[in-house]
């Protein structure tokens, strides 16, 4: 469902400030694959789901999603393929549109627009069904503006946005780190809630071991823009915290000095 074959990614090259942010980056995702990425600061993991988004292009390699060849294709035109919810939950949404309008751009991706705009009575009742599964009241606050609710709310109706066209990849980039450890765990329960109930392929970037390590049926650490460990399965489920520094030590050759990390 997603291929990255051998990707590079460079930037400033030539600079005193290069930096070598992907170097012949491979992985590849099965159609249902929840995949779990971690590794320390300017490891590559972001920078690898904004080259799956487009977001930067990549110096060699190529990028496939569902088969199909993305790589040279625009950020906005890819965009009918994936679904994003980023780490800061301002990020996603309309502020001063309401839920049901942000709804109804979500639902309508990829789609030409037209001067058909309105929201039909039965889009309503399909977002209301939606919004009760998350079970946060926003059933009843659809004519509300995004601007008034909480982070944990905002983005909780965001991964409802980018899930609700079931795009062919999933993209979460450390989309908990800005919220409270609490809602934070909220939001995570949810995302495995529609990932499994979707049965979406999906690659989730985190800094946190533990979720690393709960959610997902797949692990990727990286380090210096390369994936050092693949982990799945059995294997994954019998992996600890404390496994998982050791293997990163033997994998990379040097310790793992990132607090955020460690702390996590």
């Amino acid at each position: 469902m997603l291929k990255l074959d051998h990707v590079s990614k460079t930037f400033n090259p030539g600079t005193v400030t290069e930096k070598k942010a992907l170097t012949d980056l491979c992985l590849e995702l099965q159609p249902g694959d929840f995949c779990t990425v971690i590794g320390g600061n300017g490891a590559g993991k972001s920078t690898m789901l904004n080259t799956v988004a487009g977001t930067f292009l990549p110096d060699s390699g190529s990028v496939l999603v569902g088969g199909k060849d993305v790589t040279r294709l625009k950020e906005y035109r890819r965009a009918r393929y994936l679904g994003r919810v980023f780490q800061d939950p301002m990020l996603g949404t309309a502020a001063t549109m309401s839920i049901e309008e942000n709804l109804a751009l979500a639902r309508r991706r990829g789609q030409r627009r037209t001067l058909r705009w309105g929201i039909s009575n039965r889009e309503r009742e399909e977002y209301r069904r939606a919004l009760a599964g998350l079970e946060l009241g926003l059933e009843d606050r659809m004519p509300s503006k995004v601007g008034l609710l909480s982070g944990g709310q905002r983005q909780a109706l965001t991964l409802l946005m980018a899930t609700l066209r079931k795009p062919e990849v999933l993209l979460l980039d450390e989309h908990t780190a800005a919220l409270d450890p609490v809602t934070a765990s909220r939001v995570l329960k949810l995302t495995d809630q529609m990932v499994r109930e979707n049965r979406l392929t999906t690659l989730m970037v985190t800094h946190n071991m533990n979720d690393a390590l709960a959610y997902g049926n797949r692990l990727v650490m990286m380090d210096n823009g390369r994936v050092i460990l693949d982990i799945a399965g059995e294997e994954k489920k019998k992996t600890t915290v404390a496994d998982l520094m050791e293997m990163f030590v033997k994998a990379s050759g040097h310790a793992l000095s990132n607090d955020r990390m460690l702390l996590g």
